[in-house]
């Protein structure tokens, strides 16, 4: 079995709720009916199935050695796009970006300072120098990379990447690439 006929086979609330069920121990028909609201025949029938599946054993407990597998067969993380390490950046700095970016999206904002300087230098490239932007300009481009643009847009100011004012932001340091743009 793929990871995806797996998705394909619970994404039926009926049959997910078995599994989820049997996750817990061994099914028990009559509880299963009660508590789902379904008929007895319906209960069995989807049960049978995920026999057949081989995700349920013939006592109807979860097949965790299936699950197992299918989670190792599962895609790893996207790789970065290459854009984000283009630029003036040292071969370690493209190695923390790389690190922290899947696709163009920031996986998680550095706790160390060095490497989270490095994130910050790589999204300063996203405003331009001379430009004024309103706060919710800077939200939203920042929203592109992470769900916490908040916590970004407050280090980009604190590590003098953006200046504020008056709730106006521009770009006022981290490193400049005349190629990049």
């Amino acid at each position: 079995m793929t990871p995806a006929e797996y998705l394909r086979i619970v994404v039926d609330p009926l049959r997910l709720a078995i599994l989820g069920s049997a996750a817990g121990g061994r099914l028990d028909v009559a509880e299963l009916t009660d508590q789902l609201g379904k008929t007895r025949p319906k209960v069995l029938k989807e049960i049978e199935r995920l026999k057949s599946d081989g995700l349920l054993d013939d006592h109807g407990v979860l097949n965790v050695e299936l699950l197992r597998d299918l989670a190792k067969r599962l895609p790893s993380e996207a790789e970065h796009d290459p854009a984000i390490v283009a630029g003036p950046w040292s071969e370690s700095e493209q190695q923390v970006l790389a690190r922290f970016f899947a696709g163009a999206r920031l996986v998680g904002i550095p706790a160390g300072d060095t490497k989270r300087r490095v994130v910050l230098e790589r999204l300063a490239f996203e405003f331009e120098p001379g430009l004024r932007y309103s706060e919710r300009q800077v939200n939203s481009v920042l929203q592109i990379y992470h769900e916490d643009y908040a916590t970004l847009r407050r280090y980009l100011v604190d590590y003098g990447m953006l200046t504020r004012a008056d709730g106006v932001y521009w770009r006022s340091g981290g490193r400049f690439d005349t190629d990049r743009r």
